[in-house]
Order: structure tokens, then sequence, then C-alpha cells
């Protein structure tokens, strides 16, 4: 099996395992506060895919601590990764989460910063915040894109057009300093083919970026897709599927593009569809017998333009 994954990246950085902690900066996003939408995206949880962050109203020290404790058996390096994962964490007063960013990154035992946004959530103070954070430390921007198809965006009310992407991605990679982009993309929206999902990888492919993670799309309960799926009954992937075109779809990378995920890591308890992705450690297994069984190496359908 062969293709760049996020363990083996931050060994040759870092020289050993690291870890990463999930927290909660407070932040919310445009598309719930009402600057462009209620209720977010139809996929979005009420936690804003925070499921596995800490306790929100603790200092980001406390929340450090208590994850910490939750995975100090299984780390043995003691390097962590700080994870700004749920809702959009560039949105917001700049001066106050600057100082969430530099609280965490003072903890001797983090290693880098890893910080989920949306590219329409970029300011230009933000913007200088992060070159300067960069410079002292590693620095993960996350942009949640899912697709390059307008209608499909629409549909799932994104909020903002591709043009926002392209133009944030171009800004961030002009950045000087240790920082580093991975796109979000989600594959098996019922409005789309097989091709669409692919021409989405491949347009991934030829942009300044070096990670890209990649999830089916989860159905989870309170959200507004949990709805229309009770409406509508569309059909999901079944495991055996979504593997074929996982296998295509890594082909398809640029061979130095970090793969950081390839499913959806949705909360069990408020998982409705599909359930196979409640079995993580089978669906590990399978794509790693599949990949081996294929011989499925990264970026071999890779063209540059």
């Amino acid at each position: 099996m062969s293709y760049r994954s996020a363990s083996e990246h931050y060994k040759e950085i870092f020289g050993e395992k690291v870890y990463r902690i999930a927290l909660d900066a407070g932040c919310t996003c445009p598309n719930r506060d009402g600057t462009k939408g209620t209720g977010g995206c139809i996929f979005c949880s009420g936690s804003g895919s925070g499921e596995f962050a800490a306790d929100g109203r603790l200092s980001i020290t406390e929340q450090m601590a208590f994850a910490k404790k939750k995975v100090e058996k299984k780390c043995k390096s003691h390097k962590y990764i700080a994870y700004f994962q749920n809702f959009t964490n560039t949105y917001g007063d700049e001066e106050k989460l600057k100082k969430k960013y530099e609280e965490a990154i003072s903890d001797p035992e983090v290693v880098g910063i890893s910080i989920a946004t949306r590219p329409d959530c970029i300011s230009e103070k933000m913007y200088a915040i992060l070159e300067e954070l960069s410079q002292k430390t590693y620095v993960w921007i996350e942009l949640g894109l899912q697709t390059i198809h307008e209608k499909t965006a629409e549909w799932f009310r994104r909020g903002y057009p591709l043009s926002d992407f392209e133009t944030t991605v171009h800004r961030l990679a002009a950045i000087k300093g240790r920082l580093e982009i991975i796109v979000h993309v989600i594959l098996d929206f019922p409005v789309e083919t097989k091709d669409m999902m692919l021409d989405t990888i491949r347009y991934c492919s030829h942009l300044p970026i070096q990670g890209i993670k990649i999830a089916n799309l989860n159905v989870l309960s309170g959200t507004a897709l949990a709805v229309l799926f009770e409406k509508e009954a569309f059909a999901l992937m079944e495991l055996n599927e979504y593997i074929d075109l996982l296998c295509e779809a890594v082909e398809l990378i640029r061979p130095d593009i970090v793969i950081y995920r390839m499913t959806g890591d949705g909360d069990k308890r408020h998982l409705i569809a599909p359930l196979w992705v409640a079995d993580k450690r089978n669906v590990r297994n399978r794509i790693a017998s599949e990949f081996s069984a294929r011989k499925i190496e990264q970026g071999r359908k890779y063209r540059p333009c």
C-alpha cells in the first residue's frame, strides 16, 4: 500500500509519533449566525464537527490537560498538535483568537497547531496572525471545500463560491513560514456522479496544498441532512462501492500530498447512515487489504497541468 499518511508525515517532521488533541475555541460560523445562513451546512452536527473536542467552557490550557489525560496511555512521545476543530476557528475577534492560539503553543509539549476554518473567514488581520504564528511553530490550516461543483455546494448550503476558496489557497500558500494547507473533501454526495467526485480530487491535486482529508457523507441525527434523508431515503454507497471509489481517487492525488483521512468519523451515537462507518477497524482493514490487493499507488494517474 503506497500513499503518504499523516503518521508518516509527522514522523518525517518530528522524528516520532505525534497526537492531535481537539480543542474548542468557542467560535461559531457565518453559516449559523445569520451572516450567510442559519443551521450550517446540512451535514454539520450541532457541535460543528467537533464531537471529540474538550469542553469549550474550559480554558485552552485546561482543555489540553483534559485531552492529554485521555490519550496518555497511548502517547509515549508526549508530542501534541493543538487542533482547533469545531466550527470556524478564524471567525471572530482576531485578538482573542490569537491569544488562544498562543496559549496552546505555549505548552512545551505542543509542536504545532491545526486550525479548521472556512476560506471566506480569513481577514487581512488574520492572515498576518497566521504568518506570525507560522514563524513560531508548525501551522496547518484546514479548509472545508467538500466539492468543486457549485450546484452541490448550493444543495448542502456551503455559502461561498469556489472562487473564494481558490483565492484563499493562494493567499495562504504565499505566507512565509511553516504553514501547510489541508483541504476537506466529501465523496458520495447523492447529487453527484462518480466522475464529478473524481473531478474534485483532480482539482485539488493541482493546487498548492500539502494535505487532503477525504470523507464519505455521514448522516447524523439532529442535522438538516437527517431530515432530508428521512423524507427521501437517498442511497449512500456501501463499503465496497466506497472503497472502489477511494482506490480511483488516491491514484489521482499528487504524490507529495499527505492523505490525512479516508473516511468520515462522525459520532457513532448520532450516526444514521451509512452504518458501516461505525466499525472503524473493519473499514481500515478493508481499505488496507484492497489497496494491497490492487497495488494502489498514490499519484499513479496524476497528470500535471
